[in-house]
């Protein structure tokens, strides 16, 4: 699966390649875009969060929910980022209000780029989590965290074959070392803005059976909430019993988290 660079033609100019990474803490005003930043625990999530925000974060709960948020701004190439540190989880099945809170803000908050860090040295069990966000959202990056403690137990990871097999950029990095940030940081870029598209690997191996019912709930769910994004996605959950989606489309509250302000500000107040 291979993704699709494209340049404009300012990009060979100095301009373009001296926007390096400003560290903004806390002071996110006039944004451009919104980065995700997803991932395990112990994957080294928050390093990432710091080494791209200067170290300061601001602190709350996500509304309505006693899990903690943190929010943070870089500027790069002459536009501001806005990153959302999701909760550290498994997967985003929505079996814990972490999961519910990762899950709902990609689908219905909608960043402009969703970074999943993962850690190199136990790279088979974070790459649940990879396949999960890439069944819900096309722009996305992987951070491959800690590839210091992979290479000092013996383990080598072919990062351009990974990015290959998952359509998606791959950065190999050592947050706590500071090494990749640069690179991560213009890759989110490219993403955001357009100019990196992904083309992300999905298994889509279903019986005939299964998929002629994802088909035809597909197409009610489009009906009944014409603007959801990946609709698929949510009958596939529907048809897994995903009881907080199937609460959500009963009393419609589907439509409402549909119509989650796009702003952040709105969306977190």
């Amino acid at each position: 699966m291979e993704m699709q660079t494209t340049v404009d033609g300012c990009e060979t100019c100095p301009a373009h390649h001296s926007g390096n990474l400003t560290k903004l803490g806390v002071n996110m005003a006039n944004w451009d875009f919104v980065v995700a930043l997803a991932g395990n625990p112990n994957t080294g999530k928050s390093t990432v969060f710091n080494a791209l925000t200067g170290l300061r974060q601001h602190t709350g709960n996500w509304p309505g929910k006693t899990v903690v948020r943190a929010e943070g701004g870089f500027a790069y190439g002459g536009h501001r980022y806005k990153l959302v540190d999701l909760p550290g989880t498994y997967s985003l099945l929505s079996t814990s209000l972490d999961e519910e809170v990762a899950r709902d803000f990609i689908l219905f908050g909608r960043p402009d780029v969703t970074a999943v860090v993962v850690d190199a040295a136990r790279l088979e069990r974070n790459l649940n989590l990879v396949l999960q966000v890439l069944e819900i959202t096309d722009r996305a990056v992987v951070c491959l965290n800690l590839m210091d403690e992979a290479k000092r137990q013996g383990l080598c990871v072919d990062e351009r074959r990974l990015a290959r097999d998952l359509g998606v950029p791959v950065v190999p990095a050592a947050a706590r070392r500071g090494e990749g940030m640069p690179e991560l940081t213009r890759v989110l870029s490219d993403v955001a803005t357009g100019r990196t598209v992904c083309r992300p690997q999905r298994i889509q191996n279903e019986p005939p059976e299964l998929r002629k019912a994802v088909g035809r709930l597909t197409a009610q769910l489009e009906e009944a909430f014409p603007n959801v994004p990946n609709s698929r996605w949510v009958a596939l959950r529907l048809l897994e019993g995903d009881t907080r989606i199937m609460e959500a489309v009963s009393s419609g509250e589907l439509g409402d988290l549909n119509r989650t302000p796009r702003r952040e500000e709105e969306v977190l107040a």
